[in-house]
């Protein structure tokens, strides 16, 4: 036997990413030549000893002494097996050794070597290690293969060597080569120990990843598989007894609802396409379902569906009155259009655009030309909508695919001339995914929509028979082209005995039912609703003032619910204790007017309003300053009205200094811009040159030209109802717009003044009485 004691001159045998552990046994092939005469050498001693080294470089062919890793292990040639180029070789591992002395190079590799033993301590520490070793190598042959039952107390006997079972590991374990030689480098068993522990672990850890995974995956295969196996076996009962299966019975459901259904030719025809290709889908196939999807919704839509029209225009008369007050271009438009409908049944529905402030009725407007035609009516808001998906659909390829709005509207309708509200279209929005205002333009044009296509749909449908109805504040935000496809009809706001009628017959009524009052539990005299009227809902719609009224019957009811029987009736003077304090005090503001400030009218989206420019001379600064948060049109008023003013302050008797100007629009918070406020501007700044107040009782709107001109404007209604709103009698108006009085109620063209200018010295003449003017 190998003296262990001594070293020992051995032939060396090289090896490529492999490591030999002490105690394993283990074949090699080798087919270099040096290696082939290292083992001839080896084979020619008594003991067939030779040492095996692992290279630190594998891509060396020729190995020299110092290219070898100098810690290997003796090893013993059991069989070997020659071929014409190799040797296989089975080699038993002994134990540790370290290169001392290289001794040849050629024609193979001779060193001198040393045994290397294991420094070795009995603790508690290396006890527990041992244990731990046991429980994970288990736990990791558990996981490579459940099948292996691993007994690691009959393999390391308490007599043993531990390191059998740590090098036997180091064998098994797949790593790195350089990670198995810090293993047999391992100066001590402690050490040898802890490095296999930590190789373990990490392994541990893949395989549980590893495991989870496919577990995941095997598990999703088994559900799919079983429920297959099930339907198949559910197909195969119901085939025994007679029945059909639910594919089955989808499909004639299909095919009955074709037969039932009045579709054109064109359209049966890809329905049957469509259904054959059903039929051949397997029902778990996702496709199935967007298939059924697509058909029920081709046999839902309303194709030849339509509800009769009620053309009678007396009903239509009543209905309109019984719901809105006012109003009367709207209602003789809608009979106007019961006319044609009823000489020609053929004629295309029209496309109305209602503009107004909120609040004046557009939105139930639309509901009660429905009730009033005996149409289906549909409503959505386009408020902020940014996708032309929404308008158009989505097409089916995508999950979660939905018809578009229109369409929707058409299927829950179940007829093809309903009545379809737009609202706010004035609102629309559009960025990366699409403009749906270009989608509109298609829907909203009559020579179009009668085959229109619906991405979802991809089939022609006609809505040049749906009565569409858009609503608006504001027509500056609708694109031109699609503005140009609708008929516009403006609502303009209310007046205050407008506003009186309608609290007394449609909300004063309402809000008493809705807090569950009888009429004579609760009751509004006239000057009560009038005050609210000015003091807490100056606006151009209702919809304040039906808050107010709902307001003071919630607290009606409330005295009732304590048990109060006692009719409530609501006088002025408990206004500011059920509403609060007056939020309005319009006759106490500006009843005198100092010189350099003018009244004028400004049209907004909420109605009209009043609006006062004032003009100041400062001693120094720039030459003209505007504030008030003003738009480039607005100061382009201001600096032509300065220029006409200045140019004409002989003729007016004006001795004009020469400080600089500035002019302020209060409420500087809110963008003012438009060219109607120059009338206004020339009066405040030739107020403000003469040192002559203005009548504070008169108020103006009208653009100007640097010649003189005064030239029309528009929302004349809105702006002399703001007006009266605010106690003022006298307007001066340009010339142009006296035929928009038409618009206003007969009390009001009564009550108030009307002065009619063609130039700017008209307006100063009885705006400025003191002023000299010549024409």
């Amino acid at each position: 036997m190998f003296d262990f004691n001594r070293t020992f001159v051995l032939p060396v045998l090289p090896l490529k990413n492999t490591v030999v552990f002490p105690y394993s046994t283990l074949p090699i092939s080798i087919a270099r030549p040096a290696s082939i005469a290292a083992v001839d050498e080896a084979l020619s001693t008594e003991n067939k000893m030779i040492a095996v080294f692992t290279q630190r470089d594998p891509e060396k062919d020729t190995p020299r002494t110092d290219d070898l890793y100098v810690v290997g292990t003796s090893a013993i040639i059991k069989l070997i097996t020659r071929s014409d180029s190799m040797i296989q070789l089975i080699i038993q591992a002994i134990e540790r050794i370290e290169i001392t002395q290289a001794e040849q190079d050629e024609p193979f590799l001779k060193a001198r070597v040393k045994t290397l033993p294991l420094l070795t301590e009995e603790s508690i520490e290396v006890e527990a290690l041992q244990r731990e070793l046991m429980d994970l190598a288990g736990k990791y042959f558990s996981l490579v293969n459940p099948d292996i039952k691993l007994n690691f107390p009959p393999f390391v006997s308490p007599g043993e060597d531990f390191m059998h079972l740590v090098y036997a590991l180091g064998q098994l374990l797949e790593q790195d080569f350089k990670k198995s030689q810090l293993l047999l480098e391992a100066p001590s068993q402690l050490s040898a120990m802890q490095i296999i522990r930590g190789r373990l672990v990490h392994e541990i850890q893949i395989l549980e990843v590893r495991k989870k995974i496919t577990d995941k995956a095997q598990s999703e295969i088994g559900k799919e598989q079983r429920n297959y196996i099930l339907r198949q076996q559910l197909q195969a009962i119901q085939k025994e007894l007679g029945e059909k299966g639910t594919a089955d019975e989808e499909i004639a459901q299909l095919h009955k609802k074709l037969e039932d259904a009045c579709l054109p030719d064109e359209i049966r025809g890809e329905v049957k396409r469509e259904l054959s290709r059903l039929e051949q889908i397997p029902q778990i196939s996702p496709e199935y379902q967007v298939a059924r999807a697509h058909l029920d919704l081709i046999l839902e839509l309303p194709w030849h569906k339509h509800t009769t029209d009620n053309l009678n225009l007396g009903n239509a008369r009543q209905v309109l009155d019984e719901d809105h007050y006012g109003l009367k271009d709207i209602k003789e438009r809608i009979i106007e259009q019961l006319a044609v409908m009823k000489l020609n049944p053929s004629a295309k529905a029209p496309i109305l655009c209602f503009a107004g402030p909120p609040g004046v009725g557009k939105t139930s407007l639309g509901q009660s030309i429905a009730r009033a035609l005996g149409r289906k009516f549909e409503r959505f808001s386009l408020g902020g909508m940014h996708d032309e998906a929404e308008l158009r659909g989505h097409r089916r390829t995508y999950i979660g695919a939905m018809p578009g709005r229109i369409i929707q509207a058409l299927r829950r309708a179940g007829a093809k001339n309903p009545l379809v509200m737009l609202d706010e279209i004035d609102k629309l929005g559009h960025d990366f995914r699409g403009d749906p205002s270009a989608a509109l333009m298609e829907i909203l044009d009559p020579a179009q929509n009668c085959a229109f296509r619906d991405n979802y749909l991809d089939l022609p449908f006609d809505l040049s028979k749906i009565f569409f109805i858009t609503t608006a504040n504001t027509i500056d935000t609708i694109p031109k082209p699609l503005l140009d496809r609708m008929e516009l009809i403006r609502l303009s706001g209310y007046s205050d005995e407008e506003k009186m009628e309608i609290a007394r017959h449609y909300l004063i009524p309402r809000q008493r039912s809705e807090a569950g009052l009888k009429e004579e539990q609760f009751f509004l005299p006239d000057e009560t609703v009038a005050a609210i009227i000015r003091r807490y809902a100056r606006e151009a719609g209702v919809r304040e003032l039906e808050r107010m009224l709902g307001k003071l019957a919630r607290k009606a009811a409330v005295r009732f619910a304590e048990d109060h029987h006692e009719p409530v009736r609501v006088q002025v003077v408990d206004l500011p204790e059920m509403l609060g304090p007056e939020r309005f005090f319009i006759e106490k503001l500006r009843q005198e007017l100092p010189a350099g400030v003018a009244t004028g009218l400004a049209w907004t989206e909420s109605g009209g309003d009043i609006l006062y420019i004032e003009a100041i001379e400062v001693p120094e600064g720039e030459k003209f300053t505007l504030t008030g948060h003003l738009g480039e049109v607005m100061k382009e008023s201001a600096m032509a009205a300065n220029s006409y003013v200045l140019s004409r302050c002989r003729e007016m008797g004006i001795d004009r200094h020469h400080e600089a100007v500035h002019i302020h629009v209060p409420a500087g918070a809110i963008p003012k811009d438009g060219p109607s406020a120059g009338v206004t501007m020339a009066t405040a700044l030739a107020s403000l040159y003469s040192g002559f107040p203005c009548r504070s009782d008169t108020a103006m709107t009208g653009e100007i030209t640097l010649s003189g001109l005064v030239l029309p404007v528009g929302g004349i209604k809105e702006k002399i109802l703001a007006a009266r709103r605010a106690n003022i009698t006298r307007i001066i108006l340009p010339g142009e717009n006296e035929k928009d009085l038409r618009d206003l109620p007969e009390n009001v063209r009564q009550e108030m003044e009307f002065i009619f200018a063609q130039r700017i010295e008209d307006v100063l003449k009885v705006a400025i009485p003191e002023l000299h003017c010549s024409s």
